[in-house]
Formats: structure tokens, sequence, C-alpha cells
């Protein structure tokens, strides 16, 4: 894994988005579309950064059972 800020920042978006969509699968609630409006551009970029951030953890899995010295 390279840059450890890098890594920490979409690890953090990405359970972020999680929550987002636990709270829509359970409540039918989208917080981050009753905190910036419902499809407005800055919506849209906080989307469109979780779904960079899951697509960016993916490498993670290149790290799976490996021994960290």
């Amino acid at each position: 894994m390279g840059n450890k800020f890098l890594d920490c920042t979409a690890l953090t978006i990405t359970i972020i988005g999680a929550i987002n969509w636990g709270l829509i699968g359970f409540f039918r609630f989208d917080l981050v579309a009753f905190l910036l409006g419902n499809m407005s551009m800055l919506s849209r970029i906080i989307y469109d950064l979780v779904g960079i951030c899951g697509l960016y953890l993916l490498t993670f899995y290149r790290h799976c059972g490996r021994n960290i010295d």
C-alpha cells in the first residue's frame, strides 16, 4: 500500500458512503441528498468520490494474506 494519507482518506470516504447506503436501505433516508440537495452538483461530486474511493480500495485485495513484518 502506497500513500498512507490517500489510503486512510479513501477508507474514510468509503465508510461514509457505506453508512449512507445503510441509511437508505434501512430507513429510506439519503443523508447526502438531505444535506446537499437531491442530485445537486455537490451531491453528485460526493457520490462520485465515494465510487472512486471504492474502486481504489479494490486494490487492497492484492495485499490480502500477505504478512507485513
